[in-house]
Formats: structure tokens, sequence, C-alpha cells
């Protein structure tokens, strides 16, 4: 198991050098000048010049991607053009703020999914199915955005429950945390539904009905446990995205994340923060993933046993 994890850990480097290598070429080919935005509408060419210089921009592209890959190596993730403050202590004191959403966020997909999934799989065809499907179908076809703007509408200028935006408590945590699992819960449902009907069809739980076994029972201890594996795994890929930021949830509701910081990042093109994002963000989906692949072995012995000859 110990070499199993070591070996994807090391395959984790290949992985980061081709993400910062692309997402850096193509913040390079993007439109503006990094300098003219740090120096200011009315700063002059010599200013301008200056900054450039100062930050290293007048090095040809894959200089500065060298240099940058060389500070990361050394755990260097480098300063923001236009903060000054470190990327890492900044990146640091957002990532909370959207593991918690993230957390609420998939608490609520699969406090929703798994019973609605569950359900329609054992009554199929049913009117529970297919009410079921129906709202799953609209869960995944409206817009995040459009959703979070609605409940911003509803629950706080009609109503005035709720905050509209911001970190003010636990109730500000309601609204993005719906928002965001009920697109979830939409791809969780569907993932459940089809690895259900897929199981209860085996020769193993006819046996167990025919056996007398409580219908309850082959469905909790036979069906689910054997139906979880697909199931873990859209979970846990789901959870990963949301550790990288919701991006425009996180700007609908003001929410002081990775995500926003993204998005502002981009817009000033400073590359050593949209950078330190995207290496936190395919860390993060790295470990995430390999911690999925952890859980089969304790959801199914079989795996365990093949991560053991690994």
């Amino acid at each position: 198991m110990s070499r199993y994890i070591l070996k994807r850990l090391v395959m984790l480097i290949p992985v980061l050098i081709g993400v910062t290598f692309m997402v850096y070429f193509i913040l390079s080919l993007s439109p503006g000048d990094t300098a003219a935005i740090i120096a200011g509408e009315g700063a002059d060419a010599q200013t301008i010049e200056a900054v450039r210089k100062d930050l290293g921009l007048d090095k040809p592209v894959i200089v500065q991607y060298g240099k940058y890959m060389w500070n990361l190596l050394h755990g260097d993730m480098g300063v923001s053009y236009s903060t000054k403050r470190p990327v890492f202590t900044t990146i640091m004191s957002s990532f909370p703020n959207t593991a918690k959403l993230a957390f609420w966020s998939i608490l609520v997909a699969i406090a929703i999914a798994l019973p609605i999934g569950i359900i329609s799989a054992t009554r199929q065809y049913s009117a529970v199915d297919n009410v079921g499907m129906v709202a799953a179908l609209l869960g995944v076809a409206t817009p995040n955005f459009w959703l979070g703007l609605m409940l911003i509408i509803v629950f706080s200028l009609n109503l005035g429950i709720l905050p509209s935006g911001g970190m003010s408590g636990w109730k500000s945590y309601i609204m993005p945390a719906i928002t965001l699992g009920t697109g979830d819960a939409a791809l969780i449902c569907r993932m459940t539904r089809s690895s259900m009907l897929e199981v209860i069809r085996q020769d193993y739980i006819r046996t167990a009905r025919a056996k007398g076994v409580p219908e309850k029972t082959v469905i909790r201890k036979h069906a689910l446990k054997n139906a979880l594996i697909p199931v873990v795994t859209v979970i846990g890929l789901q959870f990963g995205s949301l550790l990288g930021g919701a991006t425009l949830t996180e700007t609908v509701f003001a929410w002081p994340g990775v995500g926003r910081l993204v998005v502002d990042s981009i817009k000033s093109k400073d590359a050593p923060m949209v950078l330190g994002c995207i290496v936190m963000l395919t860390i993060t989906f790295s470990v995430i993933n390999l911690i999925v692949d952890l859980l089969y072995a304790y959801i199914d012995p079989r795996i365990k046993a093949q991560y053991k000859k690994k």
C-alpha cells in the first residue's frame, strides 16, 4: 500500500510541470500588458518599462517560466504582482474559506442525492423515480450563477432572512452551499440510481431475496455497499472541484475563496498568483483522487488485495 501511495505522489510531479507550463504560456499569450496594468493608467512609458524590468517581464517567456519552476521546487511560489504579498500566504488565507464551503456543499449534495438515487433504483419507473430523475435533470441543467441570484432575490431581497453575500456567520453558508450542492446532487443522484440498478439485478441479490432476507437488509448491506464505488468516485471528483474554488458561485456571493481569487488574478494578469492557485488546485485534486482510491479498499476487499500486490 505504501509503495502505491508513493508511486501516485511521484506521478504528481510531471502533472504539475505540464499544467503550469500550459497555464504560464496561455497567460503570456493573453491580451494586455502586465507591466502597464500594474503601473496604472497614468503611467508613462519609462515607468512601465521600469516595472517590467523589476518583475523580470523583459526576459523571454521560457526564461521566466524556468525561473518560476526553479523557485517552486525550492518551495517559493513567488510574490503577487498586484498585492506584493507572498502567493502562498494569500492562497492559504483564502483556501480555508473555500474548504468550509466545499464541505457543506458536498454534505448537502450527499444528503439529497443518496436517498433519492436509492429510492429511484428500488422503485424504477414509479412516480417517485420519474420525479426524482426530472429533478436531477433540472439540477444538471440549471446554471449555478442563476440559481444563486434567484436565492439572493428571494431570501435576501424579498424575505430578508439570509445575508446576500460574504462570510458573516452560519447563515452565510446556506445559500452558497445549496447553490453548489444541488448541481452536484443531480450528478450523484443519477450515478447512484444507475449503479444501484446494475447491482440489484445481480444473481447474489436474487439469492439473498430467495433466502428470505428482508428487503431493507438486502438493499443496505448487499446492494448499496457494492454500488458505492462509482458513487464515491463522483463524490470525490466533485469535492475536488469544489476545493479548487467554485468561481461563479464565489463571485455571486462575494465569497472570499480561491475561485474568486483566481478570477481577480486573471483580470490583473497576476501570473504568480494564478499559477499558485493552479498548483494548489492540482495538488488538491490529486490528493483527493488518491484518498478516493484508498477508500475503495475499505468498500471492496478485492481492491485492497490488488493494492497489496502493487
